[in-house]
């Protein structure tokens, strides 16, 4: 290996752990002190390291991000969304990293959506907030909230100018402009409006980061004469807020990852106390929505992959059952409109929607063309309405926005994601690439299914080069989606695959049961039997195969590396949880008692402490021939922090020093990396060019 920069080397400090009779030597637990001079050097010189090793990328990078600038509309509009009397829309300019937020008044007889030319500003439109403004002096931007009062005068906003997800709440007067000075920092995601709009509910959290408190803010006084109208006590429960589509209502969601609890606040009467709609019981999930006489309890109690049921919305109590309980078919969520019901479901692993409309038993599903395709919900603030917004994509799709007249049952394109010429100047086709669903069968004999994406005429002979992704966990699926950016990696005769192994919710709830606590090794040996299968099947060589994964994906990525090492010509980590069981064995952390009943607690059970060591990355990293590996990760992040990704890597380079290590830390962003979205794609030409390189090198 040869550079003008050294090899970072990390100090080593051995710090003991002893838990359950077992002692383990930690010898880079010093670098968790963010503050620490020695730490912010390390990570320093990693990036510098990272950025001499792949400076022969440097033209590739640029011709990748310039790809990608390129094929994006710059200057955009997105579809205008109707809410009360105002028509309210994003817009990108050309140059600008950030969105602005608008709204435009409806105007006599207007039923369709406005439309406007080449992304150019609506007629009469008004400008509600610009993150470009607010970013201004920045290196990072984040919108927290962003919701409109029911009249339509405020707007509550928060902003997060570090990337730890903690925002700094206000109240803009939308008819004159002015920001009050109502300002209310440390508040979480989250918030509702009452219905008069002199109230605004709003979430904090507490010291270990977990949502634990609801707000009562009266408009016009100050942040410290605010009330707190739900404290929830039991750490493994984070608690949000929302207001009904009706109006009728402010809920209160407090949930674990198990088990739900829903209070209700009538939104005429901010200061009532919240109601309990039904009593929290431990493994049962349910969630909340108004219609009417009724609230709508979509649930699990008997009925693994949900059923929907409602109650008396003035005396909750027993539930009646809507939709039953159907086995492989999993309810996710249900939208209530005043004549209509649309259920988010998911079955044989693609999305669907189904409508019940009101007053009958009869319901359907709405038929899409594709056989890989992912469809949901957009924006649909609207309760009495006739018409639903719905989001559609697919590999090969750009994401598209339909308008669904529930009535007539028909279907209109309001909009289709351009895709402008690419360096060659030819027109985007669809046709020109191909989609497939393969399987692969895991060592129990599971079938798990792949998404693939290619150039049309892609050879089957393993010739290609392929990037498979996976996740695999939370019953995070990861639905087939159509990126710009992967369009430079497809044209350069890349097949991208995506694994959708056990421990996501592609399959329904028992695919998420079969990936998690004690039967989480079921995730990592998927992922490595759908390489294996790839392979095997001719779209790749092992040599030709770069992995990809991020945040609890991220841990899959260390787990398959230490399981699989000779399956991959390269893996790239993104703010990865590699150093899971130490982080799940400190309960003051962000996330730590909230993620037990995912991991596991291997504080108080030996088992899950066992069954973590063994395969936790950070614990199992060996003197064996590793794939070139790239981690990337933010120095604010809250989620994961950076220090599991650098430790990682420190011990990589002391146990296989043979290897090919990098990592790039972001030194001012968060989880989700970069704020600004040339910043975004910058990024991303950085792990296509590694990866891109990994690839030729087969």
């Amino acid at each position: 290996m040869t550079t003008e920069i050294p090899v970072p080397v990390a100090k080593r400090v051995p710090t003991e752990r002893t838990h359950h009779g077992d002692t383990v030597v930690d010898e880079y637990a010093w670098l968790t002190a963010k503050d620490d001079p020695d730490t912010v050097a390390y990570l320093k010189a990693e990036n510098a390291f990272a950025e001499a090793r792949t400076a022969h990328l440097d033209g590739l990078r640029t011709e990748l991000f310039e790809e990608t600038r390129l094929r994006t509309q710059e200057t955009d509009l997105s579809v205008p969304t109707r809410k009360g009397g105002h028509w309210y829309y994003t817009r990108t300019v050309e140059g600008q990293q950030y969105g602005v937020q608008c709204r435009r008044a409806v105007r006599d007889g207007e039923t369709e959506p406005p439309v406007s030319v080449d992304g150019a500003p609506l007629d009469g439109e008004e400008v509600l907030l610009d993150g470009n403004v607010l970013a201004e002096g920045q290196d990072f931007f984040a919108l927290g909230a962003f919701d409109v009062s029911p009249d339509g005068r405020w707007l509550a906003y928060s902003t997060d100018f570090s990337g730890d997800e903690r925002f700094t709440l206000r109240v803009k007067d939308l008819a004159t402009g002015e920001v009050l000075a109502d300002e209310i920092p440390g508040t979480f995601y989250g918030t509702a409006w009452s219905a008069d709009a002199s109230v605004l509910f709003y979430v904090t959290v507490d010291e270990a980061w977990r949502p634990d408190r609801v707000w009562r803010h009266v408009i016009g006084t100050r942040a410290d004469q605010d009330v707190v109208v739900h404290a929830e006590a039991d750490e493994r429960f984070w608690v949000g807020v929302e207001l009904t589509r009706s109006e009728r209502f402010v809920l209160i969601d407090i949930h674990s990852k198990i088990t739900s609890e829903v209070l209700v606040i009538p939104a005429g009467n901010p200061t009532g106390e919240p109601a309990v709609v039904a009593p929290r019981r431990q493994g049962v999930e349910y969630s909340v929505e108004h219609h009417g006489h009724r609230f709508l309890i979509l649930h699990n109690d008997g009925a693994e992959d949900f059923a929907l049921a409602y109650t008396s919305a003035d005396a909750p109590g027993d539930w009646t059952p809507l939709i039953e309980h159907t086995p492989g078919t999993r309810l996710e969520s249900v939208d209530a409109f005043d004549n209509h019901l649309v259920v988010s479901l998911r079955s044989n692993g693609l999305t669907g929607l189904r409508v019940l409309p009101a007053g009958t038993s009869d319901s359907y599903d709405i038929d899409f063309p594709e056989p890989i395709y992912s469809v949901g919900l957009d924006s649909n603030p609207e309760y009495r309405t006739g018409t639903v917004r719905l989001r559609y994509s697919s590999l090969v799709t750009p994401d598209s926005v339909y308008d669904y007249d529930l009535v007539t049952r028909e279907t209109v394109l309001r909009r289709r994601k351009p895709v402008r010429p690419g360096p060659d100047g030819r027109e985007f086709d669809p046709a020109a690439y191909e989609q497939h669903r393969d399987w692969a069968v895991a060592d129990d004999g599971t079938r798990i299914p792949i998404s693939l994406v290619c150039r049309a005429g892609t050879p089957r002979d393993g010739s290609a080069p392929c990037v498979v992704y996976g996740y695999g966990s939370y019953e995070a699926s990861m639905d087939p989606w159509f990126s710009i950016t992967r369009l430079s990696l497809l044209d350069r005769g890349v097949v991208f695959a995506v694994a959708h192994i056990r421990g996501g919710g592609e399959l329904g709830r028992r695919w998420y049961e079969e990936g998690k606590l004690l039967a989480k090794r079921n995730t990592f040996t998927d992922f490595v039997a759908c390489a294996r299968h790839l392979v095997g099947a001719g779209w790749t060589s092992t040599d030709r195969l770069v992995a990809r994964g991020g945040s609890a994906g991220g841990l899959l990525m260390g787990a398959v590396a230490n399981l699989a090492p000779d399956a991959f010509a390269g893996i790239v980590a993104q703010v990865p949880f590699v150093d899971a069981l130490n982080t799940i064995l400190d309960p003051s952390l962000p996330l730590t008692v909230t993620e037990w009943e995912e991991w596991g607690n291997p504080l108080a059970d030996p088992e899950v402490y066992a069954y973590m060591k063994s395969y936790t990355p950070y614990e199992n990293v060996a003197s064996v021939d590793y794939p070139p590996i790239l981690a990337v990760t933010s120095l604010n992040d809250t989620r994961v922090f950076y220090h599991e990704p650098a430790k990682w890597i420190a011990r990589l380079r002391a146990t296989a020093p043979q290897g090919d290590y990098l990592l790039k830390t972001e030194m001012g962003a968060g989880h989700g990396g970069p704020s600004g979205r040339y910043d975004a794609w910058k990024e991303e030409a950085f792990v296509n060019a590694w990866t891109l390189d990994r690839l030729a090198a087969g």
